[in-house]
C-alpha cells in the first residue's frame, strides 16, 4: 500500500485500501472491472489472509489521522470515514477468531469465489482469452492455498460444520465434471482456435486441482469434523452478525420481531390464498399454483422472460419513482451455471458499465417455471432491487468514494433495500392479482423464517408459546428444516440448500428483514419531517446515491434526507 500524505482525508485513505486489496484479491478487481486483475487469483492460505489482516491495521492508523483533519467533519468524509472504520473492524474480529480457517459452505467460500469469478471474467478478444489460461493456471495454487487454511483449521481444532462440508463435496464433484463435463471444460469450450490447446490444458489442470481438493475434503477433512456441531453459539454468531449487517444487534430482540412478522404475514397469505383456492391454506394454495398457475416454459423463454419484466419495471419507474441515468438502465438476465446453490442472485456492473448488472437464475434441472416465484424475486435482484442500488452507488463513485460504492458494501443494507423493493413495488400496485401477490408474500415470509431460525437454531433459542410448531422446545437445525419446509412454497432441494446456507453463514440471512426494517423506519422519518412536501422520488435518489452503511447508521442518514 503506498504511503497517504499526512493530509489526506477519510476518502482518499479508503480509496487508497480499494487500490491495494485490489492488489491481493484480483477477484475483486475483476468484478470492478480492472482488466490486470483478469490474469491472477487471490492467495487464500494463511499468509495469504494474515496480509489482508495487515493492510486493514494499517489503513485503520491512516484513517485514525485522516479524520483528526477539519476537513473530515464534512458529511462527505464524516459518512465514508464511519463505514471504512465499521468494516475494517468487523472483518478484523472475523479474521483474529481464524473463521477463515474453518470457511465451508454451499454459497460462500474461496472455492465458491475462484469458481464465480470466471462468470464474470472478460472474453471477448482473444487477448482476454490469454489472460483466461493465466488465470487457469493459477487456480491450482489457490485451491491449495485455501486448503491449507483448512488444514490449519483442523490442526487447531476450528472446524467447518459437517452438513455443509457434505454439501460442498458434492459441489466440487459436480465442478469437475461428475455428470458430464467439468465447469471449466464447459467454460473454455468457446474460446478461440489459436488458443484451443493452451485452454484445454489449463482448463484440465484447474479440473484436477477441484478434484484433489475434493478427494482431501471427502478423505481427510469430512472425517475429521464429524460429529462438530453445524451451529455456532452465541459469541460467534454475534461476530458474524455485526460482520454482515454493520450493527450490534440485541439477537432476542430481533428473534422476536421474528415472529412478530411471521404472525402479520401468516394473516395477509391467508386472506390471498382464500381468493386462489377457497378452503385452503396459503402453501395449499401455492401447491395448487404450481401445477395449475401460470407459468414459463423453457430455460431460454424463462430467461427472455424474466428481461422483459426488468425492462418494463424500468420503463414505468424511471422518471415517476426514481430518475435513472442511461447507463443504470441496462441490465441483464442470465441464467447461473450448475452445481451452485438453488437461490437467484445477481452482479454488479463493472466500474466503467463496460459489463452491466445481471441477475442469474439457477434453474435446477427446471425447465417448467411458476411465475408466482419469479415477479417478486426479480423486483429483489433486479429492478427495483440489487440493481438500481448497486448500479448507482457505481454510477456516482466519483461524488462518493470506490470504496462506498464497491468494496464497502453491508449486506443488510443491501439485502434491505432490495426486500424494500418488493414492498415498494407491492405498494406500487405491480401485484395486482392474488396469485403474484401471495408469491411475494411467501417471499416476505421466507425471510421473516430466516430471522427466526437463524437466531433460533445458532443459540438454541426457546420456540415461543404461542407457536404453532413445536412450542416451548428448542431450535435445532432438524426443526429448522421443518419449520422453513412448512412454511414456504418453494421445493425441497431448495429448503435443504437454505438451510445449509444459514448454517456456514450465520447472520447473514437475518439481513434481509432487519434491514427492509431499517430502510422503511428511514422512510418514515423522512415522511414525518418533510410533511407534505415530502418527495418519493428525491428521497428514493438520495437514499441510493450515499453509498454503502451499516445498519447503525442507515436509519440516521435515510432520517436526514
Amino acid at each position: 500500500m503506498s504511503d497517504t500524505s499526512s493530509n489526506a482525508l477519510p476518502r482518499q485513505v479508503a480509496d487508497e485500501y480499494v487500490d491495494a486489496i485490489i492488489d491481493l484479491d484480483p477477484i475483486l478487481g475483476t468484478y470492478l472491472g480492472v482488466a490486470a486483475s483478469s490474469r491472477h487469483l487471490p492467495d487464500f492460505s494463511p499468509a495469504g489472509q494474515q496480509a489482508v489482516a495487515d493492510l486493514a491495521r494499517a489503513t485503520l492508523r491512516k484513517l485514525d489521522a485522516a479524520e483528526l483533519l477539519p476537513e473530515a467533519s464534512s458529511d462527505a468524509e464524516r459518512r465514508c470515514g464511519r463505514l471504512l472504520r465499521e468494516r475494517l473492524t468487523a472483518e478484523l474480529a472475523v479474521h483474529d477468531a481464524e473463521e477463515g480457517l474453518r470457511a465451508v459452505s454451499n454459497l460462500h467460500s474461496p472455492a465458491h469465489s475462484l469458481r464465480e469469478v470466471f462468470t464474470v471474467t472478460p472474453t471477448e478478444t482473444d487477448e482476454d482469452w490469454a489472460a483466461v489460461v493465466d488465470r487457469l493456471r493459477a487456480v491450482p495454487a489457490a485451491l491449495e492455498g485455501y486448503r491449507a487454511s483448512l488444514a490449519l483449521g483442523l490442526e487447531r481444532k476450528l472446524y467447518g460444520g459437517p452438513r455443509p462440508t457434505a454439501t460442498f463435496v458434492e459441489q466440487l464433484t459436480e465442478w469437475a465434471g461428475g455428470s458430464g463435463t467439468g465447469f471449466f471444460q464447459d467454460f473454455v469450450a468457446d474460446g478461440p482456435a489459436s488458443l484451443r490447446g493452451e485452454l484445454d490444458d489449463a482448463a484440465a489442470s484447474a479440473t484436477g486441482a477441484l478434484a484433489s481438493l475434493r478427494d482431501w475434503m471427502r478423505d481427510v477433512y469430512a472425517p475429521a469434523v464429524e460429529g462438530a456441531p453445524d451451529i455456532v453459539g452465541r459469541e460467534r454468531y454475534a461476530r458474524w452478525s455485526r460482520y454482515f449487517n454493520g450493527t450490534d444487534l440485541d439477537l432476542d430482540e430481533a428473534y422476536a420481531y421474528g415472529w412478530s412478522e411471521y404472525h402479520r404475514l401468516l394473516a395477509e397469505m391467508k386472506t390471498e390464498a382464500e381468493k386462489i383456492l377457497p378452503g385452503a391454506g396459503p402453501w395449499e394454495a401455492l401447491a395448487h399454483l404450481d401445477v395449475h398457475g401460470k407459468h414459463i416454459e423453457g430455460v431460454d423463454e424463462v430467461q427472455a422472460w424474466l428481461q422483459g419484466l426488468m425492462d418494463e419495471a424500468i420503463e414505468a419507474l424511471d422518471g415517476t419513482h426514481f430518475e435513472l441515468a442511461d447507463r443504470v438502465k441496462k441490465v441483464e438476465s442470465r441464467i447461473a451455471p450448475p452445481g451452485g446453490a438453488a437461490a437467484p442472485y445477481y452482479t454488479g456492473p463493472s466500474e466503467d458499465f463496460s459489463r452491466p448488472g445481471r441477475t442469474w437464475l439457477p434453474t435446477m434441472g427446471e425447465t417448467r417455471f411458476p411465475v408466482y416465484d419469479l415477479v417478486s424475486t426479480w423486483y429483489h435482484e433486479g429492478v427495483p432491487g440489487h440493481h438500481l442500488q448497486i448500479a448507482q452507488w457505481t454510477h456516482v463513485a466519483d461524488s462518493l468514494s470506490r470504496y462506498q460504492a464497491s468494496v464497502g458494501q453491508v449486506s443488510a443494507n443491501a439485502e434491505g433495500w432490495a426486500l424494500y423493493a418488493e414492498r415498494l413495488m407491492d405498494e406500487l400496485g405491480f401485484l395486482p392479482d392474488a396469485e403474484r401477490r401471495l408469491g411475494y408474500l411467501d417471499a416476505q415470509m421466507m425471510r421473516a423464517c430466516r430471522v427466526i431460525v437463524d437466531i433460533g437454531m445458532h443459540l438454541a433459542l426457546e420456540i415461543p408459546a404461542d407457536s404453532p410448531f413445536h412450542p416451548g422446545e428448542r431450535w435445532t437445525p432438524e426443526l429448522a428444516e421443518e419449520f422453513f419446509g412448512n412454511h414456504s412454497g418453494r421445493p425441497a432441494d431448495f429448503v435443504e440448500s437454505e438451510l445449509t446456507r444459514y448454517l456456514s453463514m450465520p447472520g447473514q440471512a437475518i439481513g434481509y428483514k432487519l434491514g427492509e426494517r431499517a430502510w422503511l423506519l428511514g422512510r418514515e422519518n423522512a415522511r414525518k419531517a418533510h410533511g407534505d412536501a415530502f418527495d418519493a422520488k428525491a428521497w428514493h435518489m438520495a437514499a441510493l446515491s450515499q453509498g454503502s452503511l451499516g445498519l447503525d447508521d442507515l436509519v440516521e442518514e435515510l432520517s436526514r434526507l
